[in-house]
């Protein structure tokens, strides 16, 4: 299906792409088993599911390392190719470099590991017991090492595994972003929280998962989720699986909280969103690839705060609301715009928090297992420096493990260096949004009457029909004629919140 323009191609081009091809529909087959295995799997299945997708983790890297695709790339080096044909071997390329410099037999273990790590997690974390899950962090720790340093000896070894995640922009800009924010939203968010506000609690009562689930899928309906294209699931961790032809999505229900779910929904269909937006075309090629995680966190935080948490939003979804939750009747536009928006410094829980203090939660995570990475911090003093940090930036300590550090999935599938771009995403979702806002005339009330068209026609147009074109950077200011900058975020988070709590 692959095409990136093969016409008139050299044949070392055109060899390249039909193996990169494969190597994508192996990639694909693991996917599937991976979402299986985290939302119907059969909980015995863990022991052969681990070993099919170390061996298709195996033959991925065996494609995408094979002698031939060095000796492809060599005589492209020279080539002339378009710009389209540019990038797609500039991004095979950066792949079989840090492939090819990994063993296969670690790329298996990492693969074992990581899935029967997954399973050891959900039962830690369903029984509080870290102390089960710990030999699994520390083995996903040293082997995660190993692979840092089979690509880049001297190099940072954390900042090898940010570059697995985000290989565009470096991890000083991280750094400096997650300090920015930690520096100016400390002060709003101990501002805020000392504010005279009496904002709405509308939703004090309990909530089926039955109702939420209702919700969730007539939100989508509305939002223009494509369920020709994908499903609707739960899981233990909201995750969002697969490509332009088939992109399912998952979210998680607290009877308590409902719009903790709705926003997780909200936020999974805004990935859900970009995959089925790359070119169709293009399958089996990096231009029908979303572009890496900063941009692919873009979407999913600017449709979960920039439109799931605005005014124009909840105009659209009361009668949702109303007619799904009981308790609701006299509950305003502003009443549920209130409460989805109020910042809760003592909440424990990363997905479950606020707009300002979930930088807080990421900047947390960067810190811990930056400092595992780097050995600095033992895996069994996790828990201790967690509780610690959290009274540190928010003021609160968690009465578990299980709402501590045994809380995010991230760490079982060895993913260390995926936190930091959670922040740097919610960045760039504040640049994008403000952009698309001043070419797309009313978009609030566009919002509000449902009508999404334009801005998925602005998404589409600007971020998901590039694929992997252009790198991050580029990426960024073809959107929006500017750099990536926080500037966007935090003049958004001090305006919206001043307004909020009338300060």
């Amino acid at each position: 299906m692959a095409t990136a323009e093969e016409t008139d191609a050299p044949a070392a081009y055109e060899e390249l792409l039909d193996q990169y091809e494969r190597l994508t529909y192996v990639g694909g087959a693991s996917g599937v088993l991976s979402w299986d295995q985290q939302v119907m799997m059969p909980e015995g299945g863990a022991p052969a599911r681990s070993k099919q997708l170390s061996a298709l983790s195996a033959i991925h890297h065996e494609l995408l390392t094979d002698d031939d695709v060095g000796e492809w790339l060599d005589e492209l080096d020279d080539a002339d190719l378009t710009a389209e044909q540019d990038a797609v071997v500039r991004e095979i390329r950066r792949q079989y470099e840090r492939a090819d410099a990994v063993p296969v037999e670690l790329v298996e273990e990492i693969s074992e590991t990581s899935s029967e790590a997954l399973q050891v997690w959900e039962d830690a974390k369903a029984e509080d017991d870290f102390s089960a899950f710990a030999p699994y962090l520390e083995d996903l720790v040293e082997l995660k090492r190993e692979y840092a340093e089979h690509i880049d000896p001297d190099a940072d070894p954390y900042e090898v595994l940010f570059a697995d995640y985000e290989p565009y922009l470096d991890l000083d800009t991280a750094e400096r972003v997650l300090t920015r924010l930690r520096d100016e939203l400390v002060p709003l968010i101990d501002e805020l929280n000392d504010a005279d506000a009496d904002l709405a609690q509308p939703f004090d009562g309990t909530y089926s998962e039955d109702a939420q689930e209702a919700l969730s899928r007539d939100v989508l309906e509305k939002v223009g989720y494509d369920f020709e294209r994908g499903r609707l699931d739960t899981s233990s961790h909201p995750f969002t699986s697969g490509n332009q032809f088939d992109t399912r999505i998952t979210t998680r229900f607290d009877e308590s909280d409902p719009l903790g779910a709705l926003m997780s929904t909200v936020h999974e269909y805004g990935h859900a969103q970009y995959n089925l937006g790359v070119p169709q075309a293009e399958y089996g090629t990096p231009l029908g690839e979303s572009r890496d995680l900063t941009v692919h966190e873009s979407q999913s935080r600017l449709w979960e705060n920039h439109i799931g948490r605005s005014r124009a939003f909840y105009d659209l979804v009361l009668d949702d609301l109303k007619d799904h939750f009981d308790g609701l009747d006299d509950a305003t536009v502003e009443d549920v715009y209130e409460a989805a928006n109020q910042i809760y410094p003592e909440n424990r829980i990363r997905v479950e928090a606020d707009e300002l203090t979930y930088h807080m939660h990421i900047i947390l995570r960067f810190e811990i297992e930056r400092d595992l990475i780097s050995g600095d911090l033992d895996v069994a003093d996790v828990p201790d420096v967690w509780n610690e940090k959290m009274e540190e930036y928010l003021g609160v300590t968690p009465d578990t493990d299980a709402e501590g550090c045994l809380q995010d999935i991230h760490w079982s599938h060895g993913n260390f260096g995926y936190f930091p771009t959670y922040s740097l995403g919610s960045v760039l979702a504040a640049q994008l949004y403000a952009s698309a806002d001043e070419d797309i005339d009313d978009l609030d009330a566009k919002v509000a009457a449902g009508e999404f068209d334009d801005l998925h026609d602005w998404l589409g147009e600007n971020v998901h029909r590039h694929g992997k074109r252009y790198t991050t950077p580029e990426l960024v200011e073809e959107a929006t004629g500017e750099p990536y900058t926080a500037d966007y975020f935090l003049d958004y988070a001090e305006s919206k919140f001043r307004d909020l709590y009338d300060l």
